[in-house]
Order: C-alpha cells, then sequence, then structure tokens
C-alpha cells in the first residue's frame, strides 16, 4: 500500500509543479501569479477541492503523446469565498501557454455543469494562448461546448471572467458572454485577431497593447468593466464583487448589519449649483445616499457620461445607474445607453433592486450618433427598465428633458416609486430653446429680441422647468429636500422588499440588439 501512495502523491506533486520550475519563473519574472497561486489566494484557505488533476491531453499528433502534463493547462474545482460556494477553472500558461485542448474543455465544462445544478456562480481566471493547434477542430469544439455553457447559465448564476494574461481568437467569445469581465493592466489582452493578422489584413502597425490591452478594453470598447494594476488587485476586485451578488436567480444578495449613520447627508443640500448648466458630480450625490464607502462602479472608464454600479443602502446590495454631469452634461449617447441596458439587466436577472438618479437634458444630437444607431440604442435601455420586476425607484436631482426623461427610469415605464428634489426641471427640454420655439414671432418683432428672449425664458422657466406639473399629475409621487433622500430611499426600498411581478408566458422578448 506505501507504494501505492507513494504513486500518487509523485503524481500530484507533478501536477503541482504544471509546465515545470523554469516556466513558472517565467511566469513570475512577468510579475504574474501562476493559475494555482491565483486559485489558492482567491479562495477562502484550505477551501479548494481540486477536480480533474490528473487529466492528460489524448493526442498522438506532431508527437504530443510525448509531452503530457497532469491537468492539461488548466486548473479546475470548487471552493468558498467569504464562505460562499463558487466554482472556478484557472487556465496554466506554463502548460502548453495554457492553450484549451479537449480534454482541457472538458475539464472547464464539467465545472460549469457542476456551477449549474448547485446554482454557485462560476469564476474563470483566463491566461491562455488560445486553441491548441496540434488538435484542430476538437480544440475549436472545445470552445463552443464552453459557449453553449456560459449561454445555459447566463441569468441563472453569475459568471465572472478574469483576463489574466492572453485570451485571444475564439477564446474571447466566452468571457464576452459572461457578466462581468475584469482585466489585468500591462499583462492581460484579447481580440479575436491579433497584430500580425491586423496588418497582413489591413495594413495597420499596432501593439497588442494598443489593439487589446487593459485600458483599450476599459475606455474604447468596453470589454473589460474593471481593470486593476496586477493580478492581486484582480483577485481582490472579484471578492469585492462577489459580496454585492446573491448565489443565483432565485436568492437575494444577504443583508449586512449596518450604521444607519446619517452624518454626511446634510452635504446633499449643497451639491447642486445655482446656475443650472454647471456641472456637478454625481459621486457625491451617490456617496451622500449609500452606505458609507460602499459604491463599487463598474465600467468606471467606459461612456463616463453615466455612472452604474453596486452599493448598499441600510445594508441591502442595489445597482445605481447615474447621469454624469461631469461628462457630456450627463446626455444620453450610444455607449452610454449600451452600458446602462447591461447592467439594468444583470441587476433584473440577479433580484438587485435599482437606483437611477436622473440628470439628463436629453440623447447627444450629432450625425455620429444618428448613424451609429443612437435610435436602437437608446431603445435598449429603454427596453431593459422597461422589463426589470426588481424594485425600481427614481431620483431627480435637476434636469430630465426630453424622451430621456421617459427612458431614465419614468413612471411611464414602470418605476415603482419616482422622487423628485425642489430644483429638478422636467419638461420637453430646457427653457432657451422651448422659447424660442413657443415664441419666436413674438421674439423676433420684438424691439430688442435679446431681452425679449431672456423674458420668456424665465417665464417658461418658471412655468414649466419644475417638478410641481409633474407631480400634479402623479408622474412624480413626492418632492423631496435633498438631505431626507437617503430616509426615503430606505423606506421606499424597504416597501418593495416583496414586490412580485406575474409576467404573460412568452419565450423571451425581442431587444432591440
Amino acid at each position: 500500500m506505501d507504494s501505492k501512495i507513494k504513486i500518487l502523491s509523485d503524481k500530484i506533486a507533478k501536477a503541482h509543479l504544471g509546465g515545470g520550475t523554469e516556466r513558472i519563473d517565467k511566469q513570475h519574472n512577468k510579475k504574474k501569479l501562476t493559475a494555482r497561486e491565483r486559485v489558492n489566494y482567491l479562495l477562502d484557505e484550505s477551501s479548494f477541492e481540486e477536480i480533474g488533476i490528473l487529466v492528460t491531453h489524448r493526442t498522438t499528433d506532431f508527437n504530443m503523446d510525448k509531452e503530457l502534463y497532469y491537468g492539461d493547462g488548466v486548473i479546475t474545482g470548487y471552493g468558498t469565498i467569504h464562505n460562499r460556494l463558487v466554482y472556478i477553472f484557472a487556465q496554466d500558461f506554463t502548460v502548453f501557454g495554457g492553450s484549451l485542448s479537449e480534454t482541457h474543455a472538458e475539464k472547464i465544462c464539467k465545472i460549469m455543469d457542476l456551477a449549474l445544478k448547485m446554482g454557485a456562480p462560476l469564476i474563470g481566471l483566463n491566461d491562455s494562448g488560445g486553441a491548441r493547434i496540434q488538435e484542430g477542430v476538437r480544440s475549436l469544439g472545445g470552445y463552443a461546448e464552453i459557449f453553449h455553457r456560459n449561454v445555459k447559465a447566463s441569468g441563472i448564476i453569475p459568471q465572472i471572467s478574469a483576463i489574466m494574461g492572453p485570451c485571444a481568437g475564439g477564446a474571447v467569445y466566452s468571457p464576452a458572454i459572461t457578466d462581468f469581465t475584469m482585466m489585468v493592466e500591462h499583462s492581460s489582452y484579447m481580440f479575436v485577431t491579433g497584430p500580425n493578422v491586423v496588418k497582413t489584413v489591413t495594413n495597420e502597425e499596432v501593439t497588442s497593447e494598443a489593439l487589446g490591452g487593459a485600458h483599450t478594453h476599459a475606455t474604447k470598447s468596453g470589454v473589460a468593466h474593471t481593470t486593476s494594476s496586477n493580478d492581486v488587485e484582480c483577485l481582490e476586485a472579484i471578492k469585492a464583487l462577489l459580496a454585492y451578488l446573491p448565489q443565483n436567480n432565485t436568492k437575494t444578495t444577504a443583508k449586512i448589519p449596518t450604521e444607519l449613520n446619517d452624518e454626511i447627508r446634510t452635504q446633499l443640500t449643497e451639491i447642486i449649483p445655482s446656475n443650472a448648466n454647471k456641472p456637478y458630480d454625481m459621486h457625491f450625490v451617490i456617496n451622500g445616499i449609500i452606505d458609507n464607502d460602499s459604491f463599487f462602479e463598474i465600467h468606471k472608464d467606459y461612456a463616463q457620461n453615466i455612472i452604474v454600479g453596486f452599493a448598499r443602502l441600510g445594508g441591502r446590495s442595489i445597482g445605481i445607474i447615474a447621469n454624469q454631469p461631469l461628462h457630456l452634461a450627463g446626455v444620453l449617447d450610444v455607449n452610454s445607453s449600451k452600458k446602462a441596458a447591461r447592467f439594468t439587466r444583470f441587476c433584473d436577472s440577479f433580484n438587485i433592486p435599482l437606483l437611477v438618479l436622473v440628470d439628463v437634458p436629453g440623447f447627444l444630437p450629432g450625425t455620429d450618433q444618428e448613424w451609429n444607431g443612437i435610435i436602437s440604442n437608446g431603445a435598449k435601455l429603454l427596453f431593459a427598465l422597461s422589463e426589470a420586476t426588481v424594485p425600481r425607484v427614481t431620483v431627480i436631482t435637476r434636469k430630465a428633458y426630453g424622451g430621456a426623461y421617459d427612458v431614465m427610469n419614468s413612471k411611464h415605464i414602470g418605476a415603482d416609486i419616482n422622487f423628485a428634489w425642489p430644483n429638478a426641471e422636467i419638461a420637453v427640454m430646457g427653457a432657451k430653446g422651448a422659447s424660442e420655439i413657443i415664441f419666436k414671432r413674438e421674439i423676433n418683432d420684438a424691439e430688442d429680441p435679446i431681452s425679449k428672449l431672456a423674458e420668456k425664458e424665465t417665464e417658461y422657466a418658471k412655468t414649466f422647468a419644475n417638478p410641481y406639473r409633474a407631480a400634479e399629475r402623479g408622474f412624480i409621487d413626492e418632492v423631496i429636500l435633498p438631505q431626507d433622500t437617503r430616509r426615503k430611499l430606505l423606506k421606499a426600498f424597504s416597501m418593495l422588499e416583496d414586490k412580485k411581478v406575474d409576467l404573460p408566458k412568452r419565450k423571451h422578448g425581442n431587444i432591440p440588439l
């Protein structure tokens, strides 16, 4: 028996070495953790249980049978994070560059199936050179098997992808389907076709970093939801994110005991400038409402004219969507509409209540926006909020003009409670534009058209640019003082906690993709 135990011990020790000490050293020299180090850091101490540690590939072509590694380039298993069950796979770049083989894919699929059966989050740590070329279509089939499971699990269990090295070709589509994609700056990149192919086809000279690095995907494409400066920071971000999410779509996030400290809330009265055209940072409003230091922003560097993220309110997890007057005056455009729509659908899938903070002058005009589909993209946000059945509360802090008023969780598209601050302006358009249209003849006939316009602008603003017309119609449930916002929201979300909506039977809606 002792000899057999030694055989097992030797095999496990060999598996723990991955591609060997030399390749592990190379990984460390790049300031990257190994796959096993990442798993052990992410999960609660001693909680990891590995599945498939002794799996090897089955390829004999190109003398591959002479090079076998236990685990076949991916570590798979389950464990806990903050004592909550999670399933995980981590690609090992020290083994064949983390390339995906048929058996590599089978290991990942087994973990995905278990995660779905048990209703627990799935975390993928990606660090791979792509499909294993020596296996041809078998590796491509492996990718498709993974993609299919990503789609089946979507909206049922949270799926998080961390890109901690290369992720190219077909490999990019699994992270793209998952709920959140996190990247590490200067050591991770994602692209469908690499710089060499780009140069051959389009004659463009571009580096891997510029084409698909973390900064590129965080600012330009929106593929990356968060970025981190190193592996450890990325793994900590995963832990932080999970704290806001439930185990699956049948659960809600646990309430965390919190002190309801209203010390900073009075500052809300001073945030909005007296000049309606002057910007302010909506982050100050968010921080003046939520539990202290609880905001976890998503897509921080992409479409900055809208803010989305998770927070705690009275210990409960909520999703926040907020126009950002500091960027493009907080208008809705193509990218901000897509960003907010996707976040809305995630929150609705996982029973996370939504708070929408509104200061929106309208949709961004221009040929660029129209030609890039502001109509269908703006409709994405309208569709997402309209179909959301979670508790939905809106606070209009300042402007709510035109169609953007409707789209930003208005009462008309099913919001449960709608508040407005006393300085809110709810109208078809701004006072100046409206006056130029309504009083055009009167202004043109005046001896001093400029003074007449100013007079009519003041008249229009006094009559319409306020929250009271909407409140009289019941479109606004209550006009509240800024300093009372947190207290009102705590009561509103508590009241809505057991909200239930019976939807008509259908396969699914046809969102304008």
